[in-house]
């Protein structure tokens, strides 16, 4: 038995239609739910369905390039200004605040915060879902806090991991779990929450504290 791997359609009218897929793929999950069928998404790229499967091998795979390209407009700008800010050798403290403020700012979004809610309930089938909104949302910014903290010789962070963790239940996981009842927390608040979130992180962490 032989078997064939599938190459995606490529130069720039491939990818003018493989866009067109990936934003009617988004606005149908979010009106539809994941059970709208690739049929509908075709007619509402205007391409026909054998070209999405040319350029998706499935709607799992269809529903994480979504994933993938929300989440890279929702946080792309500010992982590359924190990895741009941590390079120059600026203030962690600062750098920290700035870095939650564009989470909350991406993240909080309604689309986002839909595409979320859609990823929740699909997960246990799909556990793909779970896993690609992990990795390209704030556990992408896990490696480089890390080094950060790891290279700052006035913090002591023995388990780094339960670290980023605590830092992200502190400045992000509040906005999270309000989105779940539809509610959304006031801009003073939020900032209460980023910039006294930051400062009791790194007091924690500094080293002869407590």
């Amino acid at each position: 038995m032989t078997t064939t791997t599938r190459r995606a359609p490529s130069g720039e009218r491939a990818t003018r239609k493989r866009a067109a897929i990936v934003r009617a793929a988004h606005k149908l999950f979010l009106e539809q739910g994941f059970g709208t069928g690739m049929d509908h998404i075709a007619a509402e790229a205007g391409v026909s369905k054998v070209t999405v499967y040319n350029h998706f091998a499935g709607k799992e795979e269809l529903f994480i390039e979504v994933v993938n390209e929300a989440l890279e407009q929702a946080l792309g700008r500010t992982m590359h200004t924190m990895r741009e800010r941590l390079r120059t050798g600026e203030d962690l403290h600062d750098i920290l605040i700035a870095t939650a403020r564009g989470w909350v700012e991406g993240l909080a979004q309604p689309e986002v915060l839909a595409l979320r809610a859609l990823i929740t309930a699909e997960a246990r089938r799909f556990p793909e879902l779970g896993r690609a909104w992990r990795e390209q949302g704030p556990d992408r910014f896990a490696e480089p806090l890390a080094a950060a903290l790891g290279a700052r010789e006035d913090l002591r962070v023995p388990d780094m991991e339960l670290a980023i963790i605590q830092f992200y239940a502190l400045v992000l996981y509040p906005h999270i779990v309000h989105s779940a009842y539809g509610e959304r927390l006031d801009p003073r608040l939020t900032d209460d929450l980023i910039t006294s979130g930051v400062a009791m992180f790194l007091t924690y962490y500094r080293r002869g504290a407590g």
